[in-house]
């Protein structure tokens, strides 16, 4: 874990090249472990109802399956991604600044978040190809997120200039891909409720460490340019924005617990559509040309009743111990054979 406060070359008196200052005192974790702490929670908690979405997105077809899809992908991107980012970001202060943020860019990050998951999602949902589509739904979750982040740090407005360590930017980027793989695998494999919840517990640690080592490769120089200054008019501090939001966004994972307590099982929803099957073909119409119900040629004749031979009697002929099915009157030899009863009997 990175320590509470680093440095950047702070304390050279070195000056950087473009009117750049020195490296700023940076503070990740103002508020102690709360803020960590808090995220990975979090976190855990969207991957954890994300991945009981799809376990009954796995038994549904259709638009069913669609909308559990759906609902995971607001879990895991909102809750598990989103909320985990800009918690983590509560926690970080530039001494002697006031951080503001722009509500268009935050916002726009949260939806790509979404729009990654759900594609990733609905890929591995619909997809042929187990490993091509868990790959491919892992690149393109894996890309998302990092660009989520990455937009969300942008969002920032501070009278500094941000720069980049890009193999910490490359680093970060490869977390986040497997961390969408493995994501996309446990949506495909996990069933049982413990093995879920080890699951979100090890993608919790994933985001985490995405966000962190972004983090790690950012570097602020003090500057004295007037236009960053004016940059900073019209953002918002994030304890009145981000705050609400998060607490919105931490609602909306309340509600998707309900739901998902609420709706049935995996097994439950298998069962269901297998009793509905079976009872669609237990009432199903017989073929076409069938009157005689299967094994009444064969009822059991009383003592003394002979049996008769193959070929003995013609069509609608019934020898000893042996009795015409029942017809039902929508059958087209309904008619017929209850005329030739009369007519017998006359």
């Amino acid at each position: 874990m990175l320590s509470p406060t680093y440095r950047r070359a702070a304390g050279t008196g070195q000056a950087l090249a473009g009117g750049q200052g020195q490296m700023v005192h940076v503070n990740n974790f103002t508020y102690g472990l709360v803020t960590p702490v808090l995220g990975y929670v979090m976190s855990s908690l969207g991957c954890f109802l994300g991945l009981r979405c799809t376990t009954r997105a796995r038994a549904s077809h259709g638009a069913p399956r669609v909308r559990w899809l759906l609902l995971a992908a607001v879990s895991i991107a909102t809750t598990g991604i989103w909320v985990m980012h800009f918690v983590a970001m509560l926690g970080f202060t530039i001494p002697g600044q006031t951080i503001t943020y722009s509500v268009p860019v935050t916002v726009l990050s949260m939806l790509i978040a979404i729009v990654v998951v759900g594609i990733g999602l609905l890929i591995v949902g619909f997809g042929s190809s187990r490993w091509r589509t868990l790959l491919l739904g892992g690149a393109i979750i894996g890309f998302g997120v990092a660009s989520m982040h990455y937009i969300g740090m942008a969002a920032m407005k501070m009278p500094d200039t941000v720069r980049y360590n890009n193999t910490l930017v490359v680093l970060s980027v490869v977390i986040a891909v497997v961390a969408g793989t493995a994501a996309l695998w446990a949506a495909l494999r996990l069933t049982a409720v413990w093995a879920t919840l080890v699951a979100s517990l090890i993608m919790g640690v994933a985001v985490s460490g995405m966000h962190y080592t972004g983090i790690a490769a950012m570097h602020v120089y003090g500057t004295r340019n007037p236009g960053m200054l004016a940059a900073m008019s019209g953002g918002v501090s994030g304890q009145a924005f981000l705050l609400p939001l998060i607490i919105g966004i931490s609602l909306l994972a309340f509600a998707l617990t309900v739901i998902i307590s609420l709706s049935p099982t995996e097994a439950e929803m298998r069962e269901d559509a297998a009793l509905m099957a079976h009872l669609a073909g237990r009432h199903a119409a017989p073929p076409a040309g069938t009157h005689r119900a299967a094994g009444l040629a064969d009822a059991p004749r009383g003592p003394g009743q002979p049996t008769a031979a193959p070929g003995q009697y013609g069509p609608g002929q019934y020898g000893p111990g042996q009795y015409a099915p029942r017809e039902e009157p929508d059958e087209p030899d309904a008619g017929r054979w209850f005329r030739s009863q009369s007519l017998g009997a006359s």
